[in-house]
């Protein structure tokens, strides 16, 4: 979930690669409109985004019955500590500062969901 189509592009190379299916979306917004009773294993979301901005679409997701221990990685160039706290206490289970190397993403994802 970005609203950079070049920066979801290197993201679903790099988890298409690994073998994942990836679902894009273009802000939170979108996101939220996919959350539609699909199973999804993890989400990866960037923070600042038009429409619905990623702290509060996890907060959103939470409050979901199917969805709310759904694993989400914040993908984001916000790298403050309180940023990173606020991410925490609505639900993000780990948070990765853009740049990122493909492996960063992968080696997040491979902690939070079964192969």
């Amino acid at each position: 979930i970005d609203d950079s189509a070049s920066l979801r592009q290197v993201v679903n190379i790099a988890l298409t690669t690994a073998g994942y299916d990836v679902v894009e979306a273009e802000n939170g917004q979108q996101a939220l409109d996919k959350l539609d009773g699909t199973k999804y294993h993890l989400a990866i979301c960037d923070v600042n985004m038009p429409v619905l901005d990623g702290i509060s679409f996890v907060k959103k997701v939470k409050t979901m019955p199917g969805y709310r221990f759904l694993p989400i990685i914040m993908l984001t160039t916000e790298s403050s500590e309180s940023r990173k706290q606020e991410g925490q206490a609505a639900g993000a289970r780990a948070w990765v500062v853009k740049p990122f190397r493909p492996d960063q993403i992968l080696n997040a994802v491979s902690k939070l969901i079964l192969p």
